[in-house]
């Protein structure tokens, strides 16, 4: 009877050893790559918009277009800091106690206010201007990724700690910096 049991234990770690544990390393290896292809892509719309100083509808969607040949589904956040300059007041309600100089702050604005204008409710074609994102020279943009899904390798990963999840995305990318040109 034993020794039934200690020839069946062995052929299931055996299994374990020769098909699970390099099928999961295999999986977290393709997550290695799609972070990868997720990182270059993410740099390269965040360098394309700085340097031009805008977002098309077209460069948002081959964007996602190039997130979407991993296989993963992702959650984008956009973040545009806007640079303007403030005058500093001694009393802010009496314009003639001006100190004479102006503090530099940034104003935010995300998904909510910059889909909107790439996207629109008309239907107006992608190339029209009104449905061009502006972004100024010394504003910052910065473009933060990460998968909304359970890859391959959550599973395994669950699968052989018995149901345990980190609850982290496995692939994950942000990248930004500051506009350098204003090309519109």
């Amino acid at each position: 009877m034993v020794q039934s049991i200690s020839k069946l234990l062995g052929a299931l770690l055996a299994v374990l050893l020769l098909y699970i544990v390099p099928a999961a390393q295999a999986a977290e290896r393709q997550d290695d790559i799609s972070g990868l292809n997720t990182y270059h892509s993410t740099v390269r719309f965040v360098d394309m918009v700085r340097t031009k100083g805008y977002i098309t509808p077209t460069m948002y969607n081959d964007f996602m277009r190039e997130l979407e040949l991993t296989g993963n589904t992702y959650e984008v956040e956009l973040e545009h800091m806007h640079k303007k300059y403030v005058p500093d007041y001694a009393d802010y309600a009496k314009p003639d106690t001006f100190l004479g100089y102006y503090a530099s702050v940034y104003d935010g604005y995300y998904n909510p206010q910059i889909l909107p204008v790439l996207f629109p409710d008309n239907q107006q074609p992608k190339s029209d201007q009104t449905r061009r994102y502006s972004i100024m020279s010394g504003d910052y943009f910065t473009v933060r990724v990460h998968n909304t899904n359970r890859t391959p390798a959550d599973l395994y990963k669950s699968w052989l700690l018995g149901g345990a999840d980190s609850g982290k995305p496995a692939v994950t990318a942000s990248y930004g910096g500051m506009v350098l040109n204003e090309d519109y």
